[in-house]
């Protein structure tokens, strides 16, 4: 399944937005009042969930890959957890990047298990708990915020700065997930990715909510200097325009860019007018990770347009270098705080049952 947002959800609210209100009203009750009201499993180990409040890419991957990064430096054994968005697979699974594709288990999942432990699950309960049977000691969830029926010991939500809201319309107006301010209710922390100012409205709601916030950055991995070099740029993600401008910070000229649907794979057509096109011009080819892990392991002309391209890799960077590590100590005290009430509650449970002599 292929995930494009309508690019009139990121302009101000025009009619199509006012149109759908109703609709959006509905939809927000209901994740709403699921958020509240669902019934949420526990597992013994902490559970870190990276979010954020609209559809599409706010920068969530890194996030998640940074955390466990510094899980790792804590001497942890992080364990990813995804849905496994646009694979097949819809059995609870370890991802093997050495042996499964992105078209079985999604491109994110791939790019997080080169780096840990990690879980595909359509139902995030059972992947939690496999995470615990494979020796996880600090579950990360890549999403899965407004609709996890699993406890959660830190919530933080990803915010793009340029992006932000959109029209900060609810689903199908916009790109909200849910009503801000419930989802500001469950959340823990914000972390405000970029230089921009469209975030800044959210981010002081959340102050005025007494939730604390983040700043970061997406920067280039390794040198990946290109300047005066002439590219054709692909990408396939919720944001096409921040990879094009990644891509011009490191001095390229785009002669040719190419925007494709969230998560799509290419067709043999689509593969072979990159490829000729490049060639024909004389372009370097240059894509995000998550195209080029698509590519992976099919023959063909995709075998040929992943050798041929240049990947730039990013990562997120906390402006405050401890932030990571911190979102893990809280996390580690909230799930203490909560298997203690949990064994309370037990205790409480039985005694009430218990019958006088």
């Amino acid at each position: 399944m292929i995930s494009e947002a309508p690019p009139f959800w990121w302009r101000k609210a025009d009619w199509r937005a006012w149109l759908l209100l109703p609709v959006s009203f509905l939809y927000g009750r209901i994740a709403g009042h699921r958020m509240a009201h669902a019934r949420r499993a526990s597992v013994p180990i902490p559970v870190i969930c990276v979010g954020n409040f609209t559809v599409g890419g706010a920068g969530k991957t890194p996030t998640a890959l940074t955390i466990a990064r510094a899980a790792k430096a804590k001497g942890l054994k992080p364990g990813f957890l995804s849905r496994g968005y646009g694979g097949s697979l819809d059995v609870t699974t370890v991802v093997d990047p050495d042996h499964h594709r992105a078209v079985a288990v999604g491109d994110e999942p791939l790019l997080l298990a080169q780096e840990a432990l990690t879980v595909i699950s359509r139902r995030r309960v059972d992947g939690a708990q496999r995470l615990v049977a494979e020796g996880a000691d600090l579950i990360i969830m890549d999403d899965g915020f407004q609709s996890a029926r699993l406890a959660i010991d830190y919530a933080l939500l990803v915010i793009d700065a340029t992006r932000g809201l959109g029209n900060g319309h609810i689903v199908p107006g916009g790109p909200v997930r849910a009503p801000i301010r419930q989802q500001l209710r469950f959340a823990t922390a914000l972390l405000k990715v970029g230089g921009g100012n469209a975030a800044d409205r959210i981010v002081r709601m959340a102050a005025r909510a007494a939730k604390p916030y983040f700043t970061a950055s997406l920067k280039v991995r390794g040198d990946n200097t290109l300047a005066g070099v002439k590219v054709l740029a692909f990408a396939g993600i919720a944001d096409p325009a921040k990879f094009f401008r990644t891509v011009e910070s490191r001095g390229a000229e785009i002669a040719v860019a190419k925007s494709f649907g969230d998560h799509e794979h290419l067709t043999e057509d689509e593969i072979d007018d990159i490829l000729t096109t490049a060639e024909r011009q004389g372009l370097l080819i240059v894509t995000t990770s998550k195209d080029f892990v698509r590519l992976s392991g099919h023959p063909g002309k995709a075998a040929q347009l992943a050798e041929k391209s240049r990947v730039i890799e990013v990562d997120m960077v906390f402006e405050d270098h401890l932030a990571a590590s911190l979102i893990i100590d809280r996390a580690i005290v909230a799930c203490r705080e909560r298997r203690l009430k949990e064994i309370k509650a037990g205790i409480k449970a039985i005694s009430g049952k218990a019958q006088p002599l």
